[in-house]
């Protein structure tokens, strides 16, 4: 075994990680995370940050903001959770992942430090420091840093940011988080701090007094990405990428007007690549296409659900000039252009093949799930093979009752510990309706699907990041 593959085995084997035990893993203080924050010297002060949270979507809105803002010339890190494919998928600088041999120092070096301290760190403890201090030693100009759980006690919730962002809440991690809407939002509130602008990405009523209350106590402003932005729905473009018309919401712009074909669907390509200067009308007056707002704003992550999306990151962007930062409407059209390329975001309604269609998508919560059934109603295709398996500590029944009807399926589960095993996912699947057999592992299941499957069908693979994870591989992803 190579020196990284031993530190892969340390981190995956002997420190407790929650993506492969569970809840064992989880803790529920912020005792060990100052421990190695001292240990480092505070790395994190050294640089600016901005903190996102929520159930779905942040891991996206992360994304696309490290990718606006490399895009402004900035030196960006990013660190998310969970990898797919590789370990330094967590951890990146303008899209570059950390290479192997600075993590067999990081990790030498923090046994170097802990010698006489015996500080026992879980392994999201442990890789958000390391990536703390990556970040300030490589002197980024920001970071982007997505909640890993929760947000109250994540191991990422000692930073002060320049915003704070709280994506979608819904019903995950229920043990730990809570049992209703408002204690998980609550948790994610925890990352609202003192003065600190918050930007809220899509406003659900039965949650809404929690994030209100919360930043009144901090005197932290809060922004509704929905109030700030409208969206309209554009089109799709010869090579996937959605096309969406943001307009500042409140300013008159006509439904039917917001380009010169008089269609909400048909954008000129000038409009589709080229971003307008913003003015504002004289009193009284309407904009036109093109006069305010983002007209046109394309992107490469597929999926409905990126409407809510996206004004969070428009609006983030918003507050971040106000405080100073150069960040060019043509830095925004062409970072959200390209996620996947410049920050190499993988598994949100990613199209990994052709005839048959093959996508993966990592939605594996009853609002993830309920945002990929309505996507996969949007898709053409003659005949559904839906390649599916989910974790133990989930919700299945609230998964499996969303799923469609009349769609073939392959029951399987991803080799970890906490997979719910294929047999009883099938058992629970049939009370609702769902039929298919059983495979022993994810590419076997992957690998008749497609022998199945004929050009005009779909392949979907979902149900768990895991799922994904080792789906891509098998595509050369």
């Amino acid at each position: 075994m190579d020196r990284y593959q031993a530190i892969l085995d340390y981190l995956y084997n002997r420190l407790p990680m929650f993506q492969r035990t569970g809840p064992a893993a989880y803790k529920h203080s912020l005792g060990n995370t100052l421990l190695l924050d001292e240990m480092y010297g505070h790395p994190h002060r050294n640089y600016p940050t901005l903190h996102v949270a929520g159930t779905n979507g942040k891991g996206s809105v992360s994304h696309m903001l490290a990718a606006v803002l490399q895009s402004a010339g900035y030196r960006t890190g990013l660190y998310t959770s969970p990898h797919l494919v590789d370990f330094r998928e967590r951890i990146r600088i303008s899209g570059k992942m950390i290479p192997r041999a600075e993590i067999i120092r990081m990790v030498d070096d923090f046994h170097r430090r802990n010698q006489g301290k015996e500080v026992a760190p879980s392994f999201f403890e442990l890789t958000a420091a390391l990536a703390f201090d990556y970040f300030s030693r490589e002197k980024v100009d920001i970071a982007v840093v997505e909640v890993g759980l929760g947000g109250r006690l994540d191991s990422t919730n000692i930073i002060t940011p320049e915003v704070s962002i709280i994506t979608n809440i819904s019903y995950d991690h229920v043990p730990l988080l809570g049992h209703t809407l408002q204690e998980i939002a609550a948790e994610k509130a925890g990352i609202i701090k003192p003065g600190v602008p918050v930007v809220i990405s899509q406003w659900q009523e039965e949650v809404a007094g929690i994030f209100e209350t919360k930043a009144a106590e901090r005197g932290a402003p809060l922004f509704r990405a929905d109030k700030r932005y409208s969206a309209a729905y554009g089109m799709l473009d010869l090579s996937g990428h959605q096309i969406f018309n943001f307009y500042p919401s409140g300013i008159p712009h006509e439904p039917g007007q917001e380009n010169e074909s008089g269609s909400d669907r048909e954008l000129p390509t000038a409009q589709i690549r080229t971003p307008h200067a913003f003015e504002t009308p004289a009193k009284g007056g309407k904009r036109r296409a093109g006069e305010s707002g983002y007209p046109g704003l394309k992107t490469d992550l597929a999926g409905i659900y990126q409407r809510y999306n996206i004004p969070a990151v428009l609006t983030t962007i918003d507050l971040l000039r106000e405080k100073g930062w150069n960040i060019p409407r043509e830095a925004v059209y062409r970072g959200v252009a390209d996620v996947a390329g410049l920050t190499g975001l993988q598994g949100r309604w990613q199209v990994i093949g052709r005839n048959p269609l093959v996508v993966c998508d990592t939605g594996h919560n009853e609002d993830g799930i309920r945002q990929v059934t309505e996507q996969i109603k949007q898709t053409a295709f003659k005949k559904l093979h839906f390649i599916l398996g989910v974790v133990a500590d989930k919700d299945a029944s609230a998964i499996l009752a969303l799923l469609p009807g009349d769609a073939v399926y392959y029951f399987t589960r991803a080799n970890i510990p906490r997979a719910l095993d294929a047999s009883k996912l099938r058992e629970e699947a049939s009370r609702f309706g769902l039929r298919g057999e059983v495979w022993p592992t994810v590419e076997e299941a992957f690998r008749a699907a497609l022998a199945a499957a004929g050009p005009n069908d779909m392949v979907f693979a979902g149900g768990s990041n895991f799922v994904v994870a080792e789906v891509l591989p098998l595509t050369g992803k």
